[in-house]
């Protein structure tokens, strides 16, 4: 009976699994997009708490695979997005969903030009600060972490030696051992996830821009101008949608993989550490 209580919780994955790919391959209504569209920032959101609610990198020990799956989520939200804008968009802003419309006129004020350039800063914000500094600490931890495998080991069995230890704790200490490798060597491979995932947004925007443009011209006969003003709207629209959750997904990461282990999580950490009177004298 056990087991058959814990399978619906073990087919969730790969129901949602099977979901991605119908994502990516069925057409899809606008109505549904958006409540993916919305799910998707609600879990990035989640995941960034949950990262700065850690006491210690190995309390999130699944963050390697969490980061898979949601990559996995908005690429297959973009594929979506990307066919609903091009089959719609020549009917106006409100046939590729709420949230791409509502991303497009609000935060850009319908202007593809501001668009553009707000999309270039997230992506550089994104790339070349946050993506490639978590890249680089994940890739030196995995390094020391690996490096350090052995001394811990050889530490761990001179204590059963010396008598400090239980067999069982001694068991214990190696499981943690063993899982802060995993865990590290995971990170420094799950970092390339999100800068792939950023440099699939570019080239997702730039395909988006010229089918836009294709298929207005050809196929619903608009002029430059208005397919233009339509489809590199929703193009841009539809870029920043996906951004958002990337770089919350990219600040989660760079908060686990630069923070070190303690009782307390991070912002009890950087609290107490600045409590200290000493440091705002200068100031005051």
């Amino acid at each position: 009976m056990a087991r058959l209580a814990a399978m619906p919780a073990a087919m969730v994955l790969p129901v949602g699994i099977f979901a991605l790919l119908a994502l990516m391959v069925l057409p899809i209504p606008a109505l549904l997009l958006d409540i993916f569209f919305v799910l998707n920032i609600a879990i990035s959101i989640a995941v960034l708490m949950v990262a700065l609610n850690a006491k210690r990198p190995l309390d999130f020990s699944s963050f390697p695979s969490v980061l898979l799956f949601a990559t996995l989520l908005r690429l297959a939200l973009n594929v979506a997005s990307t066919r609903v804008v091009l089959v719609g968009g020549h009917e106006g802003g409100a046939a590729a969903g709420e949230v791409i419309e509502s991303f497009a006129a609000f935060l850009v004020g319908g202007n593809f030009a501001v668009g553009l350039f707000v999309f270039a800063i997230l992506m550089i914000i994104n790339m070349i600060v946050i993506t490639k500094g978590a890249g680089r600490v994940s890739e030196v931890s995995a390094r020391f972490v690996l490096d350090a495998l052995p001394g811990k080991q050889m530490a761990i069995d001179a204590d059963i030696a010396a008598g400090l230890v239980t067999a069982d704790e001694a068991r214990e200490r190696r499981r943690e051992v063993s899982v802060e490798a995993d865990f590290y060597g995971s990170m420094d491979g799950a970092s390339k996830f999100v800068k792939g995932d950023a440099v699939a947004a570019l080239l997702i925007l730039g395909v988006n821009i010229m089918g836009g443009f294709a298929v207005g011209m050809i196929s619903h006969g608009l002029s430059a101008g208005e397919a233009g003003e339509v489809y590199i709207t929703l193009a841009v629209g539809d870029a920043l949608v996906a951004q958002v959750p990337s770089l919350l997904l990219s600040i989660a990461a760079a908060a686990i993989v630069t923070r070190v282990s303690d009782q307390r999580d991070l912002a009890g950490q950087i609290g107490g550490q600045f409590a200290d009177p000493r440091g705002w004298l200068p100031v005051a």
